[in-house]
This record gives C-alpha cells, sequence and structure tokens, in this order.
C-alpha cells in the first residue's frame, strides 16, 4: 500500500486549469522529487498536499486517510520554503523550538527535541545565535530542524536550495539527503533543477503543463524516457528522425536522411505496421569522435568539427554532418590529447 496516493487531483483557478487528473504514489520513508519548467504546477501541488492551497477536487491521502478536509495544522506535514522563513527575532533554538510551542510540548521535552536534532543537523554550538549571524547553508539547516522536530509524517521541500551559490549547494545536496535519511521522513521536493532533482531523488516525476509526464528512478528517466518531450528535456540530445526499414525481435535497422549510414539497435522497435517512422535519439557523451574511419557498416557518420566548447570537465564538440545537422559530443577533457 502506497503511503502517499494522489488521486485525480485537479486545481484551476478561475478558467485557467493549473492541472487535472494529477495521480501519483509515493511509498513511505521515499524521496521524490518534481522536476519541471516554471510554470508547470509543481510548487502548486506541493502547496495542495500541505493545504496551503485549496484543491477543486480528487483526494490526496496519506496513510490511508484524506488530507483535502483537513487544515494545514491537523495534517502534521512539515514544509521548507525557498526563503527558510526564519525569524529574524529569535535564535536559533528558538526558531527550531516554533512548531513544539504550537503544538504546546512541555519545555522539557521541548528542549530535548530541539537539542536532539541541532546535534543532528551539526548546529548545536550555534543554538544562540541568529539568523543573521549564519550562512545560506546553515539558515538552511535550520528550517530543515524546525520542519523536522515536530515529527512529521511527511516532509514538503520547495527549491530548498534555490538561494544558495552552486558550490555551496552541492556540498547540501548530499548533506540533506543524509539528515533526511537518518530520520526516515517520507520526502516530496520541488526543484527546476535537473541536476539537484537526479543527485537527490529515488523518484522523479516530470510535471509539464499541469500533468506528469513520466515518472521514475533518475537512470529510467535518463536511460529510457517514455516520450520526446521527456528525451528533450532532461540533459542533451541528438535527435535524428528515421524509418524502420528491419524490425526483428533481436535487432532494428533505422535509415535516416540525416546520416550517411543506417542505425543498428540490438533489439526491436515498436511501430505500427503503417507507420515506420522514428525518431531515434543519441545522448552526445555516447557519440564518439574519431579521426579514422571506422570498419564497421553501421551508426557512424563523416563529419566536420564546426565548434568547441571548453566547460572544465568536459568540452562539447559540435560536429557539422554531410547534410547540415549539427550534433554534440561530449568528451571528457582527461580524453582529449594535449590536455
Amino acid at each position: 500500500m502506497s503511503f502517499v496516493s494522489i488521486e485525480n487531483l485537479q486545481k484551476s483557478y478561475a478558467s485557467t486549469s493549473v492541472f487535472s487528473d494529477i495521480n501519483c504514489r509515493i511509498a513511505k520513508g521515499e524521496f521524490v522529487t518534481l522536476l519541471g519548467p516554471s510554470g508547470c504546477g509543481k510548487s502548486t501541488l506541493l502547496r495542495c498536499i500541505a493545504g496551503l492551497t485549496p484543491v477543486n477536487s480528487g483526494r490526496i491521502l496519506l496513510d490511508g486517510n484524506d488530507l483535502v478536509p483537513l487544515t494545514p495544522q491537523k495534517r502534521n506535514i512539515g514544509m521548507v520554503f525557498q526563503s527558510y522563513a526564519l525569524f529574524p527575532n529569535m535564535t536559533v533554538e528558538q526558531n527550531v523550538a516554533f512548531g513544539l510551542r504550537m503544538q504546546k510540548v512541555s519545555a522539557d521535552d521541548s528542549e530535548r527535541r530541539v537539542a536532539e536534532i541541532l546535534r543532528m543537523v551539526e548546529l548545536h554550538d550555534f543554538a544562540k545565535r541568529y539568523p543573521h549571524q549564519l550562512s545560506g547553508g546553515q539558515c538552511q539547516r535550520v528550517a530543515l530542524a524546525r520542519s523536522l522536530v515536530t515529527r512529521p509524517r511527511l516532509l514538503l521541500l520547495d527549491e530548498p536550495m534555490g538561494a544558495l551559490d552552486k558550490k555551496l549547494r552541492s556540498q547540501m545536496q548530499l548533506e540533506l539527503v543524509e539528515i533526511i535519511e537518518r530520520v526516515g521522513v517520507t520526502c516530496v521536493m520541488v526543484t527546476h533543477d535537473q541536476e539537484e532533482a537526479m543527485t537527490m531523488a529515488e523518484r522523479i516525476a516530470i510535471m509539464h503543463l499541469g500533468w506528469i509526464a513520466q515518472i521514475g528512478s533518475p537512470i529510467d528517466i535518463y536511460e529510457t524516457p517514455t516520450s520526446r518531450l521527456v528525451c528533450e528535456f532532461i540533459g542533451s540530445v541528438n535527435l535524428f528522425e528515421g524509418e524502420v526499414i528491419e524490425d526483428m525481435e533481436g535487432h532494428a535497422l533505422i535509415r535516416s536522411p540525416e546520416l550517411e549510414r543506417n542505425i543498428y539497435v540490438g533489439h526491436g522497435v515498436s511501430t505500427s505496421v503503417e507507420d515506420k517512422h522514428i525518431t531515434y535519439a543519441l545522448r552526445p557523451e555516447k557519440l564518439l569522435i574519431t579521426a579514422e574511419q571506422p570498419g564497421f557498416e553501421y551508426n557512424w557518420s563523416r563529419g566536420k568539427v564546426h565548434d568547441i566548447a571548453y566547460l572544465g570537465g568536459h568540452s562539447v564538440f559540435y560536429v557539422e554532418l554531410p547534410g547540415g545537422k549539427l550534433v554534440q559530443s561530449f568528451v571528457a577533457n582527461a580524453e582529449r590529447q594535449g590536455a
């Protein structure tokens, strides 16, 4: 049985639909990320789960109980915002204890739980400091501690690292996952950062124009996208239009007017008898550049290096094919001659 179950959820403002017929199931202790461009409805969905935004129809089940009729206070859900929403006039320990005060937890129990969670997020030496005396990463951990100290059944993160610089964001991604795994809480995070989603999530739900286009592990989403939309959204990709000229159980041959040679794939291709048109996707890191002509029949083409973009760890080679199509190839700089 799923711990979180979103069923036929619908939300609209006047005549504008934000999302309709959203369905998603999340296991207990799982870390799921809602990933998509701005305006796709991911933050609104998170706010609907929290109870901060009412839904038009549908159900949100948490451990079998429908949350839709409940106020945010009765849902026992923790939420961390991009802005952290810390009280500037309160110390770290006072900020963390705020939710416990609202729950009318005894002073002794509150003090013990605050000390415990501050040790977990490694802020026990900063208990008496104020938010303006902390770094961005420390403020984020205070906000996380404040959400976790109330022992929520579900934790929601809305762009939690959006205010951090890239270096600190990369560091905090691993720290955040480690803390959440230690606590064992089920977590749903919203982000538009693909690398962040791939690094942190067990599963990613790709949202587009108010619907979930695909949900799966980071490897599934990247390596086996179920649609062209998802394929183009995640990472970089070279796309070739072609026609299936041979389709067997163990292999298929694809002819593309954009390539000199046919494409051979080691599995059958699902196409109808009437329509053999196909779009073939090739990730840039799987496109090899060599100065010598291969000795095999399939899966290569001549080309001319049009431009090179140096990006530190790797370079992007832009190669022009004989028909004029420009493709990308990622080459690790350790592999480059003279690097």
